[in-house]
């Protein structure tokens, strides 16, 4: 994504969360399906560098923070009203000394830079990819920013591919209304992306094909 792509998707993104992210926690745990799965998952160990890509209001990350109290957290998002809340919510939990929180685009951000040198041995995006229009370079980037022997680890929509047409043809309706976009071809893409750099991948539908899942991870 160009600077200028960058700017004005970052500015969409604060126009349609300004106010929602005061009570996006509140309806998102109704349909953000397998998120809590995803960060049970991470096995973050003792030391273990752990980036979000769009964090959002911060809600992962202090999950994720609490149940591997010994890692170390960072998120970023591209949207200033979405970390205003996030930071909010990140010093109430008394976490701010374990979870730092960026501005980032998520298609050019330098994951070297933000690990210290060293890579991430965690990476998440979290019904990210479905909010970005270059979503390919998001995750290319993503996966650039593992560290020898990391994994990234993602959940988002599917394609509804086992649930009536007509939940589906709603759902998707409903979505779009704030710029979300399911991505037929994510399982192609994360196959490629394995293929292309030498990765290990997976890929599952999950609850009848109403979240993907998937992981790529990095050789030691």
């Amino acid at each position: 994504m160009s600077a200028a792509n960058a700017v004005t998707h970052g500015a969409a993104m604060d126009r349609i969360y300004r106010n929602q992210r005061h009570f996006y926690d509140l309806t998102r745990k109704y349909y953000l399906l397998g998120r809590d799965d995803l960060i049970a998952g991470l096995d973050a160990g003792p030391g273990c560098n752990v980036l979000e890509v769009g964090c959002g209001t911060g809600r992962n990350l202090i999950a994720a923070a609490r149940r591997f109290p010994a890692a170390r957290f960072t998120g970023i998002d591209i949207s200033l009203e979405m970390l205003a809340t996030a930071r909010a919510n990140v010093a109430r939990a008394g976490l701010a000394d374990r979870i730092t929180l960026l501005q980032g685009d998520a298609t050019a951000f330098d994951g070297a830079a933000l690990s210290g040198g060293t890579g991430f041995d965690r990476v998440f995006l979290s019904y990210t990819l479905s909010m970005i229009p270059d979503w390919r370079a998001a995750l290319a980037q993503a996966t650039a920013a593992l560290a020898p022997g990391g994994r990234l680890d993602l959940v988002d929509f599917g394609q509804q591919e086992r649930l009536p047409a007509a939940f589906r043809k709603a759902l998707f309706a409903w979505l779009a209304k704030f710029d979300v976009t399911p991505r037929a071809d994510l399982a192609d893409a994360v196959a490629g992306l394995a293929a292309a750099r030498g990765l290990a991948s997976d890929w599952h539908a999950t609850r009848a094909g109403y979240a993907w899942t998937a992981q790529l991870r990095r050789p030691r």
